[in-house]
């Protein structure tokens, strides 16, 4: 009988669809892939200090202290980033590290503090005064976005979200021009649209008041424009 893979036979059109399709679902993962990924983990960095390559400082007034310490409950052992100051809006940057899009990730511990026991990144960084910043809140177990211009916080976005104190989370977000999107524990609780800081910054982590919060596993990668 007949090839059934002559051209234009019903199995040879499912052939070039697949094929195809394939071609396409290769091109839109190609767009989402990110470039100058890194991972900080704070284990090759000396106890006692800041780690290498990073800036610290306070959004408004207050003495911060960010150090390298060891601790057993390291997601990845020995050391972790600790804030163990207090100030308005503790922060700690990487310079180096500028990105207009992408993502940011860190896992952080909220171990205590009576006026918050917040656990924050930062991205598109510009100095300590102007970024944007999420975080999420053991005493009030919520996640909240924020810009902050010329020194001052202002709220985008609440949302009650489970935060158990002395346990270790993930905080991630993904931004890509107005776009923003904030998981917490793998689960997704704030998408939205925010033009107030545009262009490349720095990334870091950030804490409030006299929160004493514990930080590991560090990463962050711009997206790769196609």
């Amino acid at each position: 009988g007949p090839s059934p893979w002559r051209e234009g036979s019903k199995d040879s059109r499912v052939v070039k669809f697949r094929t195809a399709f394939l071609i396409f679902a290769i091109a839109i993962i190609a767009t989402m892939t990110t470039s100058h990924a890194e991972t900080f983990s704070f284990d090759s960095d000396a106890p006692g200090a800041l780690p290498k390559g990073w800036r610290q400082g306070v959004t408004g007034r207050g003495s911060p202290r960010w150090t390298v310490e060891p601790d057993a409950s390291a997601p990845s052992r020995p050391n972790v980033l600790r804030q163990s100051g207090s100030g308005t809006f503790p922060w700690c940057v990487r310079p180096e590290a500028t990105l207009a899009d992408g993502y940011v990730e860190v896992k952080f511990k909220p171990l205590s503090g009576h006026e918050d026991q917040a656990g924050g990144v930062v991205w598109r960084w510009k100095d300590g005064n102007n970024y944007y910043v999420a975080r999420a809140n053991a005493l009030e177990n919520n996640v909240s976005l924020y810009y902050t211009e010329n020194g001052r916080r202002n709220t985008i976005k609440y949302v009650d979200a489970p935060v158990p104190g002395n346990v270790w989370h993930s905080l991630r977000i993904e931004f890509s021009g107005k776009k923003i999107r904030v998981i917490l524990d793998g689960k997704p609780y704030i998408e939205v649209d925010d033009g107030h800081i545009g262009g490349a910054g720095a990334v870091g982590v950030w804490t409030k008041a006299d929160s004493v919060t514990l930080f590991d596993d560090f990463s962050y990668g711009a997206a790769t424009a196609r």
